[in-house]
């Protein structure tokens, strides 16, 4: 199957769902496309008790996670990222003239319903503070 249109998420990220409780009657995964166009940024969040994994497939994301976001870490095309339930994060990408494109995977069958948006940890890292490739 492809994704179907595309949607922005609480997160401020635009997403392009394929398999999921709505697209397919899935009952305990969601998969769907990222796209992140040069500099964006998501809201920080985390996904109450579900699991996520990505793979990216071109550009280079910063993500910072963490209680306080006080964790970084690079992900570039060809590499695999876990995130397990319940753990504050803020993914951007780390270009200011390449998109980042993922391929995501949650243990939620209904994407957004799991999504936490946490506003008092996206003053902790403003987008002037991303480390950029």
């Amino acid at each position: 199957m492809r994704p179907g249109p595309t949607i922005v998420g609480k997160q401020a990220l635009t997403y392009a769902p394929a398999v999921s409780a709505e697209t397919v009657g899935s009952t305990g995964l969601h998969m769907q496309l990222v796209t992140l166009p040069p500099g964006a940024r998501a809201r920080a969040h985390l996904h109450e008790a579900h699991e996520t994994a990505l793979h990216v497939l071109s550009g280079v994301a910063g993500t910072w996670y963490g209680e306080r976001l006080e964790h970084h870490l690079w992900s570039r095309a060809g590499d695999f990222v876990y995130i397990p339930a319940g753990v504050p994060h803020l993914p951007y990408n780390a270009s200011r003239t390449e998109t980042c494109t993922a391929v995501i995977a949650r243990t939620d069958p209904n994407e957004q319903e799991s999504v936490v948006l946490l506003p008092e940890l996206d003053a902790l890292r403003p987008p002037e503070g991303d480390v950029m490739a």
